[in-house]
């Protein structure tokens, strides 16, 4: 199995990197694609297992939405096509309508969810996210600059539904993006480290079944410590 992982120079922040690297783990024989912003995408002419894209800062969205622009047309067909990918981070938001600058100007994104979002580089929003992928509990946290919300009352499928926390923008109970196999979320921490029933899921979702993730019996540990925590009313989420 081949996990593209697109950018990895531009989407390394707040070790985003570590969700394809406990995939390959994870897959005996499994083999990374690293892809430079330079390079057309492998999986728009071939099948991968899965395509990854993470976090990046502000600058970095501006490199990967040139990079991948050109390839617009053919993203979306291979997406509804059923090609399998995960993003996190704020790299969710480069596939929606448009980035709003916060400074009277913005960036256009894919467009492929009727979503927008919008910048406030003045206050980062910090916070602790809990939330359920139908009926399993997904863990992590948020470091952002910027929320997603709809355009002209479109609903754009969701990947969570957030039950504490900000989803795709505080007091919303979407959280990501869903379309098909893509799935894209604002979730940190690495994500699938955190939790490990999700990534299990994934894997059996890319046609490995049998694959487990490396130290699961410790991660399933941390998992529903912070489940415990989490769940607890006197735990500040926000800060």
């Amino acid at each position: 199995m081949v996990i593209e992982i697109l950018f990895p120079e531009l989407c390394c922040l707040y070790g985003d990197a570590a969700n394809a690297e406990l995939l390959l783990r994870s897959v005996p024989g499994a083999q990374a694609e690293r892809t430079p912003p330079r390079r057309r995408p492998a999986f728009l002419d071939r099948d991968v297992g899965l395509v990854y894209m993470g976090s990046m800062t502000e600058r970095g969205q501006q490199m990967a939405l040139s990079a991948l622009a050109p390839y617009r047309d053919e993203i979306e067909r291979r997406v509804d096509g059923g090609a399998r990918v995960l993003v996190t981070g704020n790299a969710v938001e480069i596939f929606g309508k448009y980035i709003d600058c916060g400074d009277g100007t913005r960036i256009d994104g894919l467009g492929m969810f009727d979503i927008y979002a919008k910048r406030d580089m003045a206050h980062r929003y910090n916070g602790l996210f809990l939330g359920k992928y139908g009926q399993t509990e997904i863990v992590g946290f948020a470091s952002r600059f910027s929320h997603m919300y709809d355009i002209a009352g479109d609903d754009a499928g969701a990947l969570f539904k957030t039950v504490r926390g900000a989803g795709r923008s505080p007091g919303d109970s979407r959280e990501g993006l869903r379309r098909g196999n893509f799935m894209a979320t604002y979730v940190l921490g690495p994500l699938l480290i955190l939790n490990p029933p999700f990534t299990r899921m994934l894997l059996r979702d890319m046609g490995e079944p049998g694959a487990a993730p490396p130290f699961e019996y410790a991660a399933m540990e941390a998992y529903e410590a912070r489940l415990r925590e989490f769940k607890n009313p006197k735990t500040g989420f926000e800060y």
